[in-house]
């Protein structure tokens, strides 16, 4: 899998609405991708959830962000202050999503496949060219 970043700086930046969270990091994605299971749908309320996965050592969060911890292992984080949905970290894994919405420059980086889309919504038409997959990605 080829990961695209359209932008040449190290650095990726981010946070929240109201501007109370903020997060850095000069790490290299891991993948990036757009989910459209039922559970980043609820968390994030909306169609899907479109991250950037990065080693979550390489994070430096500031500001008041709450986390919940969802029985599928995926803790969400997100601005107690406004709400704005930041993160989905795996601890187990050693990694960490970064809500595209979230960043500073969302147009500098673009997303690889669409995994569970047989969760999708039906008036959603993914003709992008992506690769599509009906539940996870391949292993």
């Amino acid at each position: 899998m080829h990961i695209t970043r359209m932008s040449s700086s190290a650095s990726i930046e981010g946070g929240c609405l109201c501007g109370a969270c903020r997060y850095s990091t000069d790490a290299e994605p891991l993948n990036i991708r757009v989910c459209h299971c039922r559970r980043c749908q609820k968390a994030t309320g909306a169609a899907f959830y479109a991250r950037i996965m990065i080693p979550s050592a390489g994070l430096v969060i500031a500001g008041p962000v709450g986390w919940l911890s969802a029985d599928s292992g995926i803790y969400r984080g997100f601005c107690t202050a406004c709400g704005t949905t930041l993160f989905s970290e795996r601890r187990s894994a050693g990694t960490i999503g970064l809500s595209m919405g979230s960043l500073d420059r969302p147009d500098s980086f673009e997303p690889t496949e669409h995994i569970w889309t047989s969760s999708k919504q039906a008036w959603l038409n993914l003709d992008d060219g992506r690769p599509q997959y009906l539940e996870g990605p391949p292993a």
